[in-house]
């Protein structure tokens, strides 16, 4: 997934103008209390809401309908889901996402709901939720191409790549030749037009894109055996509102909530 920087004033008035846009300006209060007891449930509770971070931008999880419409998405979603559960409401701040986390540090929210992809560096910083969605790396080819059903099958192939993802890391090694692009937008359309071979990109995106795009004329000619996962990040020492959250999570899988919310958005399950 995109992992994304926004100075202090800019970060300020985003996030202003994202709680005017939800009605209120709720300020999450400290993990711990004087003693050093962890009040980050409680402090919740007390408030009534919990207040997340979010891009906004990052459709199809956090993002605005029609570009000025009310913020919606996955993320967005499953977020709102959760706080129910917790028997509060849920508040959104928009910020970009190089300084989501800073912003989570600096107690401006109780969580971020963003995709956070769940990984060493990060359970060691942050307490980290169960995951909500579950992903893999794909290849994306044309319906009609036959002669690619294997990542070792880009050898000598021209791929389409972000150089700045892990996507093109996993092309190069692979040992495809890769065209460089802005985003998934040009690579689908280098693709259709036949100017490279295949795409290799996160299956979400592939999903979000056919979901979409019915009869796109694309295909997942291969997946990776290995998974991504993404979290609700915390505050380190916030294990009372992660363990909530854990068990809001569980709920909502056992309801059928998630997979309601996977299928709206991506036309299958995501969220296992």
């Amino acid at each position: 997934m995109k992992r994304r920087s926004l100075g202090l004033v800019g970060l300020l008035a985003a996030a202003s103008l994202a709680l005017a846009a939800c009605g209120g300006t709720t300020a999450p209060t400290a993990s711990t209390d004087s003693a050093g007891g962890d009040t980050s449930l409680s402090s919740v509770k007390d408030a009534g809401t919990i207040v997340f971070a979010t891009e906004g931008t990052y459709k199809p999880f956090s993002f605005h309908e029609g570009g000025a419409g009310a913020l919606t998405g996955y993320d967005v979603d499953v977020a709102t889901a959760v706080a129910g559960k917790l028997g509060v409401k849920a508040k959104f701040e928009e910020t970009q996402f190089d300084s989501i986390f800073a912003g989570l540090e600096a107690k401006r929210f109780d969580a971020v709901a963003n995709q956070v992809t769940i990984n060493p560096s990060r359970q060691e910083k942050y307490s980290l939720s169960t995951p909500y969605t579950v992903s893999r790396g794909v290849i994306v080819t044309k319906d009609s191409t036959t002669d690619i059903t294997s990542f070792a099958d880009l050898k000598g192939k021209t791929t389409a790549q972000s150089l700045t993802s892990n996507w093109y890391t996993l092309a190069v090694d692979s040992g495809a030749k890769v065209e460089s692009v802005e985003g998934w937008a040009q690579s689908v359309s280098l693709l259709k037009d036949g100017r490279v071979d295949a795409i290799v990109n996160d299956k979400l995106t592939f999903l979000d894109y056919e979901h979409n795009t019915p009869n796109s004329g694309l295909k997942i000619a291969a997946t990776t055996k290995d998974t991504s996962e993404s979290a609700f990040a915390f505050r380190k020492g916030s294990t009372a509102l992660t363990d909530a959250v854990d068990k809001a999570i569980a709920e909502l899988q056992a309801d059928g909530t998630l997979k309601t919310l996977s299928e709206k958005y991506f036309g299958q399950d995501v969220s296992k």
